[in-house]
């Protein structure tokens, strides 16, 4: 059995959970931006301690790689390091927009009535800027992440053929300019790290590592004022 701490910090909340092949153990969660460098630790040791867990026992850490928050990625993956250096541990890094679509993927199941074609998670990036990227009803990527300026036709393409759920601190900036019976908004969706253990545990199964000495987090800073081109086919 692996026994996997995860780390998310990309965006206002700051979490950290423990799991293995079997699912999460326990997990805390902070919401608070500007808690994230003076918490995280404490996060871990207050998870840890009510687990009974030594973290000398963790066979590896995953931190949330980005898009997000500069300064959360660079907390989160400078504690994830030093926690690597110092047990001798992989260190796994976890695309953030991909874990919340397995995180929404939880709610999803008990509102049937809000079943999509397309899952578009968004961080918030200032003004009407997100990260977003777009994914299938299997919580396939089929697209790449981008930085995107929302205006009101920037999913016109998807949304003509396909009900797309938007979710994520930036998608109440969708909600405020895109006006489509196909487009449907969650609100209050935060990302935990919960959500990253099952990529997490495939990650480290298939020993994609990354290294500890030069890995950096995915900073995704050039926004276009444009609708996104890919041809999404309904029910893909």
């Amino acid at each position: 059995m692996s026994y996997i701490l995860c780390i998310e910090t990309g965006t206002t909340t700051c979490s950290v959970a423990l799991g293995n092949e079997r699912g999460v153990i326990g997990y805390k969660d902070l919401s608070d931006s500007k808690a994230h460098a003076s918490q995280l630790s404490i996060l871990i040791d207050e998870l840890l301690k009510s687990l009974d867990f030594d973290i000398s026992s963790i066979d590896a850490v995953a931190v949330s790689k980005g898009p997000g928050s500069y300064t959360g990625l660079r907390i989160g993956v400078s504690l994830a390091k030093g926690i690597c250096y110092a047990l001798g541990k992989p260190l796994l890094a976890v695309e953030s927009l991909h874990s919340m679509v397995y995180g929404i993927s939880e709610f999803l199941h008990y509102e049937e009535g809000l079943k999509a074609n397309i899952y578009c998670p968004m961080i918030d990036a200032r003004r009407m800027e997100v990260y977003t990227a777009f994914f299938n009803s299997k919580l396939e990527p089929i697209d790449d992440v981008r930085a995107l300026v929302v205006e009101p036709d920037s999913f016109d393409e998807q949304l003509k053929d396909s009900r797309v759920l938007f979710f994520g601190d930036g998608a109440s900036k969708c909600k405020s300019v895109i006006s489509n019976q196909n487009a449907i908004f969650i609100d209050n969706f935060e990302p935990s790290a919960r959500f990253m253990l099952p990529l997490a545990i495939k990650a480290y199964k298939d020993e994609i590592f990354e290294d500890i000495a030069y890995f950096e987090p995915f900073y995704l800073k050039d926004f276009v004022a444009t609708q996104a081109k890919n041809k999404i086919i309904p029910g893909s």
